[in-house]
């Protein structure tokens, strides 16, 4: 039997911002001259994904609606969805389970601790779900927060958050060379672990703080943009060794607890792997 899933009002929202974005030509209709709003008709988009105009409503109304994964897919092929998106369309139409507090992990593994320590050249961090730092290498503390004390991560209620830090707090935000396309990226990525752990407490709450506190962040979040960032390029202007352009992986870890190892590196005999071998020089001096 086919599994059904209970449809929730993020659910909705998300449907509304993707259907804004299509045009008639998109999906092969003919375009008769402006809309009052952009994209689509709810009608258009429904006749596209092959379902009643009156069920497509409901399920962008959020209301109590049943909705099958074949449902989902047709409406994920008719909104052109990315897979990020795709993936974030089933996270939202899920029953909803437990509420949980945070990660599933309570404490860093020692076994991932040593695997930090045994990459002295690889700026290193470790991130639960919802972005705060479990763990880091010398490079990686230095690298992002050297302003902080490298025990940060220890305090369990005041660990530090990238995304909040990002955010509100200038000398990071003077870290990255790009911060518009920075925050845009941590923005998406923190959107589609929003969507997979929709019942976790804290994640909401950091939603909730940053959009009170930061118009960007609330713009960008209402954007309704997601990204799996899972590897890519980052420009850092850094107060120690100056600009440093090196390459990120994103690594899941496979407990389901949605913690991810973040590791930067840089090309071979390059400016930027020489920067990033003085920034370990830095890090024995000021050690």
């Amino acid at each position: 039997m086919e599994e059904v899933n209970t449809v929730s009002a993020e659910l909705g929202e998300f449907l509304r911002s993707r259907r804004a974005r299509l045009k008639p030509e998109d999906v092969g209709m003919p375009s008769y001259g402006s809309r009052r709003v952009p994209g689509l008709r709810r009608e258009e988009l429904a006749m596209v994904a092959g379902m009643s105009p009156t069920y497509y409503t409901r399920l962008e109304q959020g209301q109590p609606t049943q909705v099958s994964d074949e449902m989902l897919s047709r409406l994920s092929r008719a909104l052109a969805l990315s897979s990020a998106e795709r993936q974030h369309l089933f996270n939202l139409a899920r029953v909803p389970g437990t509420v949980t507090e945070g990660s599933l992990v309570p404490s860093v593994r020692s076994g991932i601790r040593h695997l930090l320590d045994a990459m002295p050249r690889v700026p290193a961090v470790l991130l639960n779900r919802q972005t705060d730092v479990l763990a880091w290498n010398r490079s990686g503390h230095a690298l992002l927060a050297g302003n902080l004390p490298f025990e940060a991560p220890d305090e369990h209620d005041a660990r530090p958050n990238v995304t909040r830090m990002l955010f509100l707090d200038e000398q990071t935000r003077a870290l990255y060379a790009r911060w518009d396309e920075e925050a845009a990226r941590a923005v998406a990525s923190l959107r589609l672990a929003y969507g997979r752990f929709s019942r976790d407490l804290k994640i909401t709450m950091l939603v909730d703080e940053l959009v009170t506190q930061s118009v960007e962040f609330a713009a960008l979040w209402q954007s309704q943009t997601v990204e799996n960032c899972i590897s890519g390029t980052k420009s850092f202007c850094h107060p120690w060794v100056g600009p440093i352009e090196l390459a990120f992986e994103a690594l899941l870890l496979p407990d389901g607890s949605g913690d991810r190892l973040l590791t930067y590196t840089a090309q071979p005999n390059s400016a930027a792997e020489v920067a990033v071998h003085q920034l370990g020089s830095v890090v024995k001096g000021r050690g």
